[in-house]
């Protein structure tokens, strides 16, 4: 390093209080890191806070090998997933993120649990990053419940598997298909012992999404596995794997429950006035339905949802007017965008065509977004 030249006392004074003060703070940000570090979590159900509203949980409850999660600024990783379990039988784990309260863990500031009825919207959006080498699902799980409950097990499950990797399968059996937030979707439904499940399975690999939750739980009272006056306790996003997972990664996650005000008669928890017509013409081995929704109360429909079961051996083939699935058994009828609403004293009409064998019936009984119509 060459020599300063010579140059005045002052000069040489206030050069070197400018060197001695440049040194301090140079020192000062080496002490100082550059990034808050990540947070890893091993512990069997151990958990962290992500975004100062959501609760990383680790939830490694069927396996006795190592699993850790790395909760960064955002999301989490999967930084390490020991061990498999066979593919025929319940996921190792489901490490995941959480708004709402689960096991008697709540996220900071959470509204959950809240009554369906006072609930409006409930918007959630997540970006996942995928790996090759393991076998997983990639799944939504919401909980509902009779009760305000923040601890044990709820009593109906949705789960909304935007992915899956390899020969595995939700609880129960597939029973049809439905069209939910603008999308189709395999649908199954059973029970684990516990609980009641309902799942919506993607037919190919979706990395991100976002959508209203509420969506599904409507499909949830619509099909009798939960009620207006039950309560959505918690919206959880993560994995479920049965071998190995390190380096799966939810790279953001977002929710929101909005209440108060509500979405009126014929949303989750309205007070539905209906009445239902259904007129039919019958032919050896075919049929078809046209059905007349109609709104007797006093308050506008906000996006309906008739809910229906067809007699044994009757399978939709076509339908005008409403999407309608799955195709036999317990179906829903929902409006399309040109008319998704109905007003009061007001209707709405669709039609289906199908086959039978046997004698032919008709359905015994409707529900409008929960709440059961009589007949015309």
């Amino acid at each position: 390093m060459r020599p300063l030249p010579h140059l005045p006392r002052t000069v040489r004074g206030t050069l070197g209080a400018l060197l001695t003060a440049l040194a301090t703070v140079a020192a000062l940000f080496a002490a100082t890191p550059s990034a808050q570090a990540d947070t890893t979590v091993c512990d069997q159900f151990g958990s962290t806070v992500v975004q100062g509203r959501y609760v990383v949980q680790n939830n490694r409850w069927n396996t006795s090998q190592t699993q850790c999660v790395t909760a960064t600024g955002s999301g989490f990783r999967v930084s390490r997933a020991d061990g498999s379990v066979p593919t025929n039988g319940a996921p190792k784990s489901y490490p995941s993120l959480f708004f709402g309260c689960h096991y008697t863990n709540c996220s900071p500031g959470t509204n959950l649990p809240a009554q369906l009825s006072g609930i409006s919207s409930a918007p959630s959006s997540i970006s996942y990053g995928y790996v090759g080498d393991a076998v997983y699902d990639a799944a939504y799980d919401i909980w509902l419940d009779p009760t305000p409950r923040t601890d044990g097990v709820n009593r109906t499950e949705i789960m909304i598997w935007l992915n899956k990797v390899g020969p595995i399968q939700p609880v129960g059996s597939q029973v049809g298909s439905a069209t939910v937030g603008g999308r189709s979707w395999q649908l199954w439904s059973g029970n684990n012992g516990t609980n009641d499940v309902l799942s919506f399975v993607a037919p190919s690999a979706m990395s991100g999404w976002s959508f209203d939750v509420m969506d599904f739980v409507r499909q949830a009272v619509a099909r009798g596995l939960a009620q207006n006056s039950w309560y959505l306790t918690s919206v959880q996003a993560g994995f479920e794997p049965w071998q190995n997972g390190t380096g799966l990664a939810v790279n953001s996650f977002s929710s929101t429950v909005n209440t108060g005000g509500g979405p009126g008669p014929g949303g989750p928890g309205g007070s539905t006035s209906c009445q239902v017509s259904y007129a039919t013409n019958v032919w050896e081995g075919g049929f078809t339905a046209n059905v007349t929704v109609g709104n007797t109360g006093s308050a506008p429909v906000d996006g309906w949802h008739l809910a229906f079961t067809l007699p044994s051996g009757q399978r939709i083939t076509s339908a005008w007017n409403a999407s309608v699935s799955p195709s036999s058994g317990s179906v829903t009828a929902s409006g399309l965008s040109h008319n998704a609403d109905i007003p009061p004293a007001g209707s709405q009409t669709f039609g289906f065509q199908g086959t039978y064998s046997g004698t032919f019936a008709t359905p015994s009984g409707f529900s409008l977004n929960g709440a059961a119509c009589t007949r015309a």
